[in-house]
């Protein structure tokens, strides 16, 4: 043991000293991305909270209200269109139990008049316009804004790859990248990706209730609070030129803890919330 402690201490303390020192300044080893885009303020379904969900008239008022960055999800229509929406299946959001991939595009119910807001239980957002969207009509009405796309099936029509586009950690990269950080790793490994998109934890079970049983457990969600949340991390990927996303924060209290984390941008269903905190925020400081 002695022999292992005279041994084996002194490299490892060195692996810890150098390690943290290249957390905290990873231009040392990697060139900082330059992203094409820098976004604070993003909408979750173009702003769910204030319109319905993915409607091009969400996607507007969320633009006009200062949105830096859409968020939607995708799906592929039986007559081979790209439609915004977050579910396959429509029954949540028009009532009727049909698939997306099953009809043509012009066969699409209208979305209900009033949607409860996915991440903000018991609330519900309405608006004029209940038609789904066309990703093309998406991207001709806001050239200029970038476009978080979630792709919900393991579609190859749907998925092109695009070398020149930013993309984000998927859900294994994301544990790797939590592992390497624990380990002292991650100040060491490349990464290619140029986001971070992930939950703020607190919110669940109060302001969003999950479907799966396990992350209705308060110690359960807790542990990933403490586990995921580490100020650090998020401030060493930043310095690397990756953007930090935590959604989907729908409260002030939300907004406030998210980026005392060290976050580069906020995703939420209330564009206008998300817009007046950042202004009051900058006028104070």
């Amino acid at each position: 043991m002695s022999m292992f402690l005279y041994l084996g201490l002194p490299p490892l303390a060195i692996y810890a000293l150098v390690s943290r020192y290249l957390l905290k300044n990873p231009h040392h080893l990697h060139k900082r991305k330059q992203p094409a885009f820098y976004c604070t303020h993003i909408s979750h379904r173009g702003g769910s909270g204030e319109r319905i969900e993915s409607t091009m008239e969400a996607f507007t008022h969320a633009v006009e209200q200062g949105t830096e960055m859409l968020e939607m999800d995708c799906h592929l229509t039986q007559d081979g269109y790209v439609v915004v929406s977050h579910d396959e299946n429509l029954k949540r959001q028009t009532g009727q139990d049909v698939n997306i991939s099953s009809l043509n595009l012009e066969e699409l119910p209208l979305y209900n008049e009033s949607l409860e807001v996915t991440f903000h239980a018991g609330h519900h957002s309405t608006g004029t316009d209940r038609k789904i969207a066309l990703l093309e009509d998406v991207f001709r009405k806001f050239p200029q804004i970038p476009i978080s796309i979630e792709i919900k099936e393991n579609n190859q029509q749907l998925m092109q790859e695009n070398s020149s586009m930013p993309y984000s950690f998927s859900m294994k990269r994301g544990v790797l990248v939590l592992l390497l950080f624990y380990i002292g790793l991650l100040p060491f490994v490349p990464l290619g990706e140029s986001l971070l998109q992930f939950y703020l934890p607190r919110i669940i079970n109060r302001t969003y209730i999950p479907e799966k049983g396990i992350l209705r457990k308060r110690l359960i969600v807790s542990l990933i609070d403490k586990i995921t949340m580490r100020k650090s991390l998020f401030k060493h990927l930043a310095a690397r030129g990756i953007q930090v996303h935590l959604f989907v924060c729908n409260e002030h209290k939300d907004i406030k803890e998210a980026f005392e984390l060290g976050v580069t941008g906020v995703m939420t269903d209330y564009p206008s919330l998300l817009s007046s905190y950042i202004q009051t925020y900058r006028s104070q400081h």
